[in-house]
């Protein structure tokens, strides 16, 4: 009896090389071996690997958004109020494209997301000295709000707050001097400073005109 087990073990052994010669001579290649599901182990030296993989690359944005104001407005209708909210959203590559907008949605997210669609498709251009300041004093008009901006030495930063800092900063503006006259309203600000900086114009027309006129 054990001697017709021995044969039968034998014989299973040759078919299974012979199998396996079969296979490797027809370029077909072998089944892999299942290792279930809580098995982590890699094909290369049965080695666990780690499922907590790095930090992604993170895509780099276009523009660099900023909130710069967020204000609860109500709506009285028939049935009662309704409550919204009104955000104010400067956007910019810090290369002398910016951008800004006002959205208003039921929820805050909403609203940011609404401006933030808006400023992107309304974006403007200004130009900047090599040392990352304006090339000559400017000021800007809206309503009842005035904006004086100053250029300033390298080193000096943004002397600047609240909404103005924004838009210069995102634009790409690091040296300048500023001041607000009037009303302090951020929307208002915020334009005042955009009809500022649309007066300016290139530094080597500047000093042409200085040498003209020294002339």
């Amino acid at each position: 009896m054990e001697e017709k087990i021995v044969e039968t073990l034998e014989e299973n052994k040759t078919v299974e090389t012979e199998a396996k010669a079969e296979v490797k001579e027809e370029g077909v290649a072998p089944k892999k071996e299942f290792r279930g599901k809580n098995d982590r182990r890699n094909s290369k030296g049965g080695k666990k690997f780690d499922r907590k993989k790095g930090p992604r690359e993170e895509v780099k944005k276009e523009f660099e958004e900023r909130l710069v104001f967020v204000n609860r407005v109500s709506k009285t209708v028939k049935g009662g109020r309704r409550m919204k909210f009104a955000v104010l959203v400067v956007v910019g590559n810090g290369k002398g494209k910016y951008g800004f907008a006002t959205g208003k949605s039921g929820e805050v997210p909403d609203a940011i997301k609404k401006a933030v669609d808006k400023a992107k498709r309304n974006t403007f251009d200004v130009k900047i000295t090599k040392n990352g300041s304006i090339a000559h004093e400017v000021i800007g008009n809206y309503g009842a709000t005035k904006v004086f901006l100053k250029p300033a030495p390298e080193g000096t930063g943004i002397i600047a707050g609240g909404p103005v800092r924004a838009i210069l900063e995102l634009s790409g503006v690091r040296n300048v001097y500023s001041k607000v006259y009037g009303s302090r309203t951020s929307i208002n600000a915020i334009r005042a400073t955009q009809a500022a900086l649309s007066l300016l114009k290139d530094h080597e027309k500047v000093m042409a005109l200085r040498k003209g006129g020294a002339e």
